[in-house]
């Protein structure tokens, strides 16, 4: 029974809006590829590295076949087509075409169902590699165990990869269970990834692979100290949303930061290529089990928290529908939300209980993740304390899973040292003394916190009706979220968005949704 007397009928009604507002995309986005969907499929066929000006051999591969006007057909066709050609591997093929030995579209052709033969081999290395990871996963947890949710969340972003280790480890023997590392600034409008171990970020740490391999390293070896798995986090979003999911699926990623209209409303990335991009970013990350958050929270820094929680709500049931399209468990969904009201609103901290808590009666198997106060911090850091205890006491009351502590220095993305670990200390006495408070209270009958609750959720149900009658695209364009308007045409990376070809085919689509039917809602 709800505690907060939601009406099961409007619930179930605003999700079936969702699920057809989600279909009606993906009816879209079934007939289009992006240049970054093309390298992330070049990336898991065994394409790595970087030529002689540092630009990545999936961006050389790929814009060479979209110059010429062939990406339709799709980057896998190309590769398999190289390799039944020349005998070489994906690898192979990639150098001698950056090098200009080789060039891949003046080879004899082949059928799709050819070339796609001969990308099988290399398909199920990748897959078998990415199945390993998460194998791997699964028996440190087994071994080590875990922290107790709501798991506590923590960032570092010094710029410089190997000064993040240090703070990580720092980080973890302080109690922390996850580890998220901010990326440099504006990294998610690079339409390339760059390549090898970075030092030298602004306001946080280049997004690579390697980079990820160092941090994972890092938190196994601690997490051995410790006694309990430490997971990562970072960014699977931007210009090269699905390519970072490939890449943190194949480093043992834990969590990934991924939402569907983010990379449009807030980097001002076009909302064509976000969403397809969007959606193989999710098919890897169902298959990797990784568990991906939202970015709800982003709109209350855009938009009032008080008058506008209705759209967080309808964004949350959007994002849950697309995943639902990849394929992802709900244990894996970690829709995001936010503690963001003005703390000067009289009861505000029901209002802010009554949200939390409505996200967890919804979305009850999510792996909700749950934003600390920012919006409102001044520079009392002493009431900024006082806000993280009230977050705090929210989370573990409401039943949250993924928990971004709020820090004292909360303009600074690495803080001192010190300061974390009051955030830590904080959020430990809190969750220690406050664990089975939700179990033990229920709320007056439409008192303040019920009707709060019931009157989101009928909002959040109207503005669904609206988009499933508009259109996402034209509701976006509107500004419906975040007060942000976009045009449909306009934003970054326009240009690679690309027509699919009757012969197109991603090899990894299939295999990773294998034997999971899409749930309609």
């Amino acid at each position: 029974m709800s505690k907060l007397n939601l009406d099961p009928k409007l619930v179930a009604g605003a999700r079936s809006r969702a699920a057809r507002i989600a279909k009606n995309v993906q009816e879209f986005i079934d007939r289009h590829t992006t240049v970054s969907t093309e390298r992330t499929v070049a990336r898991l066929l065994g394409i790595d590295g970087v030529d002689a000006l540092e630009s990545p051999l999936s961006n050389v591969f790929v814009d060479q076949i979209k110059d010429a006007g062939l990406l339709s057909r799709g980057c896998a066709y190309w590769i398999g087509n190289a390799v039944l050609a020349t005998g070489l591997s994906p690898q192979r093929i990639a150098e001698e075409t950056a090098l200009g030995e080789l060039d891949p579209l003046k080879l004899p052709t082949v059928s799709a169902k050819d070339a796609e033969a001969a990308a099988a081999p290399f398909v199920r290395d990748s897959l078998e590699r990415i199945k390993a990871q998460r194998e791997n996963r699964e028996a440190f947890i087994e071994k080590l165990g875990e922290g107790k949710r709501p798991y506590l969340y923590v960032i570092v972003a010094t710029g410089n990869i190997y000064e993040d280790v240090v703070q990580a480890q720092a980080a973890a023997r302080q109690g922390a269970d996850i580890i998220a590392v901010i990326r440099t600034t504006a990294q998610s409008l690079l339409d390339y990834v760059p390549y090898g171990p970075t030092t030298e970020g602004f306001g946080g740490t280049y997004a690579t692979q390697e980079n990820f391999r160092i941090m994972r390293k890092a938190l196994d070896e601690v997490g051995e100290e410790v006694g309990r798995y430490i997971r990562l986090c970072n960014y699977s979003s931007g210009m090269c949303m699905p390519e970072i999911a490939a890449m943190g699926a194949i480093e043992r990623l834990d969590v990934m930061l991924n939402d569907a209209l983010y990379g449009i409303l807030f980097r001002d990335i076009n909302m064509q290529r976000t969403l397809v991009d969007q959606f193989f970013s999710r098919v890897i990350i169902a298959y990797s089990g990784v568990i991906f958050n939202s970015g709800e929270d982003n709109y209350l820094t855009t938009a009032d928290a008080f008058e506008e929680a209705h759209t967080v709500l309808a964004s949350q049931f959007i994002n849950e529908q697309f995943a639902v399209l990849a394929n992802i468990p709900e244990e894996q969904m970690g829709l995001g939300h936010a503690f963001e009201m003005d703390p000067n609103i009289e009861d505000g901290f029901l209002y802010e209980l009554a949200q939390a808590i409505m996200a967890k009666e919804i979305f009850p198997k999510a792996a909700l993740k749950y934003m600390p106060p920012t919006k409102f911090m001044t520079g009392n850091i002493y009431k900024g304390h006082i806000q993280d205890a009230l977050f705090n006491l929210i989370a573990v009351w409401s039943g949250q899973s993924l928990q971004l502590l709020g820090m004292l220095t909360e303009a600074i993305h690495t803080p001192h040292l010190q300061d974390r670990f009051l955030s830590i200390e904080n959020a430990s006495y809190i969750f220690n003394n406050a664990r089975h408070l939700g179990d033990e209270i229920e709320f007056k009958r439409d008192g303040v916190i019920q009707k709060r609750a019931q009157f989101v959720l009928s909002q959040a149900d109207a503005l669904l009706g609206q988009i499933e009658k508009e259109g996402l695209f034209s509701t976006i364009e509107q500004g419906k979220f975040g007060g942000v308007k976009r045009a449909r045409d306009g934003g970054k990376g326009l240009s690679g968005v690309v027509v699919k070809h009757d012969e197109y085919f991603n090899p990894f689509i299939a295999p990773m949704m294998q034997g999971v039917k899409r749930n309609d809602g």
